[in-house]
């Protein structure tokens, strides 16, 4: 008969879990460690939850004492003693509420022509764009956020003890206290900034990384990382006008139009006349009217809107 893992072990435990996430978060096969860890015994999720609260209220130099042998070496036996039981006091006076970072994070995905307004504990906040996915764990040294697919604009509460930052495949983006979106592309991503200034790099992509100010965007290629320099975009209104659920044309041509209402909806745009497509058009235009668009469009330049296959084709005159 296997013993059962006393309250006192699980707790010890979980301190040194708490040490050896904070110290290497990012690495996938340690979460997945953690994870296994976790679900075998659902005790240990509570004493993780506490151990976590007490890890950001601790100084962090003096709690790794509990984590390794050269540490426990160097600790007096007296001192590791009360370090430990002040460490397990403080953890059984917060709430067992505290939310563990990683297997505990939280995922929010927005369907087709979905928009979504995200509040985080933190007082940051995410606005998550059409047919995107975003995890986020806000973890005791670093506030952790994945962009799976998609695009989403970040405002950033600042706390200079909790970077922030996004990852978007390879690409990387930093930031303290500052306003920025990412969009993830085919073969790399796009950063615009809209206050303060964030870091860009690609990991492992051999580029430094480069810092990107508010009214300015960047490029991150996938494999390369940050080539160009950051350039002034005077349209950050216009390409961020979807967090209000508007689609703003200023010069785009008819086919870089359809290509972004084609973003939100199921039925989707076609122009059939080759000479329409390189037509330039502007307007204002919510993101759930394509018909809309395809009608102002059409008598603009003399055209026909007709509907086949569930498809808005538009046409010629």
């Amino acid at each position: 008969m296997v013993e059962r893992e006393s309250a006192a072990d699980i707790e010890a435990a979980a301190a040194r879990w708490v040490v050896r996430v904070d110290r290497d978060g990012q690495d996938a096969d340690l979460r997945a460690e953690l994870e296994a860890w976790l679900s075998g015994d659902r005790r240990r999720v509570g004493a993780y939850a506490r151990a976590e609260a007490a890890w950001s209220h601790l100084d962090r130099a003096s709690v790794l004492a509990v984590d390794g042998e050269a540490a426990r070496r160097r600790t007096p036996p007296l001192r590791r003693r009360g370090l430990l039981a002040g460490f397990g006091a403080l953890a059984a006076g917060v709430a067992a509420a505290v939310v563990a970072p990683g297997l505990l994070a939280r995922r929010y995905g927005t369907a087709l022509g979905e928009i979504r307004r995200v509040p985080m504990a933190d007082g940051s906040v995410a606005a998550i764009n059409t047919d995107s996915e975003v995890e986020i764990a806000l973890r005791p040294r670093m506030r952790a956020v994945k962009l799976e697919r998609g695009e989403a604009w970040f405002a950033v509460a600042k706390d200079p003890g909790r970077p922030f930052v996004v990852e978007s495949g390879p690409v990387r983006v930093r930031a303290v206290g500052t306003a920025f979106s990412v969009r993830k592309r085919e073969g790399g991503s796009d950063v615009l900034v809209t206050e303060g200034v964030v870091e860009v790099w690609t990991q492992d992509g051999g580029a430094p990384p480069r810092r990107v100010s508010a009214g300015e965007r960047v490029f991150a290629a996938n494999d390369v990382g940050v080539l160009a320099p950051p350039s002034a975009d005077a349209d950050l209104a216009r390409q961020l006008a979807w967090r209000e659920g508007q689609i703003v044309l200023d010069g785009q041509t008819l086919a870089e139009a359809a290509a972004e209402f084609n973003r939100y909806n199921d039925r989707k745009i076609r122009i059939a006349d080759p000479r329409l497509a390189d037509q330039r058009f502007v307007g204002w235009f919510r993101t759930n009217d394509p018909e809309g668009f395809a009608e102002a469009a059409a008598t603009t330049f003399n055209g026909k809107v007709s509907q086949t296959g569930g498809a808005i084709v538009l046409r010629g005159g």
